[in-house]
């Protein structure tokens, strides 16, 4: 079971003690495999019998286009950017998250509001004001967070995307050269992940190995926090007894196939 309790006050309208589901959180920088992980896990939790709903940010229909159109324009502060987030995050949570979490669902979120308490305190955000604004946030069964250190994260952004401009900090920092303004930004955001990871006791794995070492970390963390979860049902096998048809259609239990002579 997973126990409702909130960052801050319990928002309104949401009811009851404890949930079935589990919430698990995967935080990490971008380019660190954060979302490649959340795959994995998804189809993994999936073969083992497990019902699971993935979100991440920026998915709610209330404020999802939104901010993608918003941040296009290279406009936004920091103050009015987090709160479109938090529309984001809240309508995610009451739509998405909580409903899935009371039907008994795994929910694996590919970041969480630590992602964007990081972003916004690098870039000169109270934190106290900012912790203050997610109060009405879930608390995770666990966040697992893939720590990277800059020397391999460099190489897998040069092998993607290359440098984005929210993700290099080119909205606050001054310096006109993107390459120096990435090391900057990503030096100070890893730094305060770090910090949150141990004020909020992340579960840590070390995310500069291959794909399998660190699947394998995030499958243990993840087995421990399911484990005694009921499963959906498997699908029934073909049992040697059960009444096949001369179709090859199998009847369900306790009715009996018809033979060829019998009327129909």
């Amino acid at each position: 079971m997973t126990e409702l309790r909130f960052f801050g006050d319990r928002p309104p309208g949401i009811e009851g003690d404890s949930v079935p589901g589990r919430l698990i959180v995967i935080e990490a920088t971008d380019a660190a495999g954060r979302s490649t992980h959340v795959a994995l896990l998804k189809e993994w939790m999936e073969d083992e019998g497990y019902a699971v709903m993935d979100t991440g940010l920026r998915r709610s229909d209330l404020a999802g286009p939104g901010i993608e159109r918003a941040k296009q324009g290279h406009t936004l502060d920091p103050t009015t950017l987090n709160l479109f987030y938090a529309t984001d995050f809240w309508d995610r949570l009451e739509r998405q998250i909580i409903p899935a979490l009371r039907a008994g669902m795994v929910v694996l979120a590919d970041r969480y509001v630590f992602s964007l308490i990081a972003r916004a305190v690098v870039r000169g955000v109270s934190l106290e004001w900012i912790e203050g604004v997610y109060g009405f946030a879930l608390v995770p069964d666990r966040v697992i967070y893939l720590d990277i250190d800059l020397e391999h994260l460099l190489p897998r952004v040069l092998a993607s995307s290359g440098f984005d401009y929210w993700e290099s900090g080119q909205d606050f920092l001054r310096g006109s050269d993107v390459f120096e303004n990435f090391v900057i930004y990503q030096r100070l955001l890893l730094e305060e992940f770090r910090q949150l990871a141990a004020r909020h006791d992340f579960a840590v794995v070390d995310g500069r190995g291959t794909v399998t070492e660190v699947f394998r970390a995030l499958r243990d963390e993840v087995r421990s926090v399911v484990e005694g979860m009921t499963l959906d049902q498997p699908v029934m096998p073909l049992e040697a007894d059960d009444d096949v048809d001369d179709d090859g259609e199998v009847s369900p239990p306790g009715i009996e196939a018809p033979s060829a002579s019998a009327p129909t």
